[in-house]
């Protein structure tokens, strides 16, 4: 599998967890942050391999050893995920690229 077809199947799954999540009163959030998650998933489906994100997470470990396994983000990643909900798959992936470098995005 590679990278970029492990970061997309990680943020559609994470779309598909907001899709089967009911909270009443919800505001429609959940909605909107699984489009906003598949949106990133297209985005990212259309990177090319030596993309500089894809080359952030898997030095940051994120593909497990070797760069290429499943993408598995660390807690701060993950955290961006979970409760991403508007804007555009851009911005998502600067918000993950700059928990990577350990700066505010």
């Amino acid at each position: 599998m590679s990278r970029t077809e492990s970061l997309a199947g990680y943020l559609r799954a994470q779309a598909r967890k907001k899709l089967d999540r009911v909270e009443p009163r919800d505001g429609g959030r959940n909605a909107r942050s699984a489009l906003a998650l598949l949106d990133a998933t297209a985005y990212v489906e259309a990177l090319g391999e030596d993309d500089p994100l894809l080359a952030a997470l898997a030095d940051a470990g994120c593909f497990g050893p070797g760069g290429g396994g499943e993408f598995r983000p660390d807690e701060e990643v993950a955290r961006i995920v979970r409760f991403w909900e508007a804007g555009e798959p851009r911005q998502l992936l600067a918000a993950i690229r700059s928990a990577l470098q350990g700066s505010p995005a």
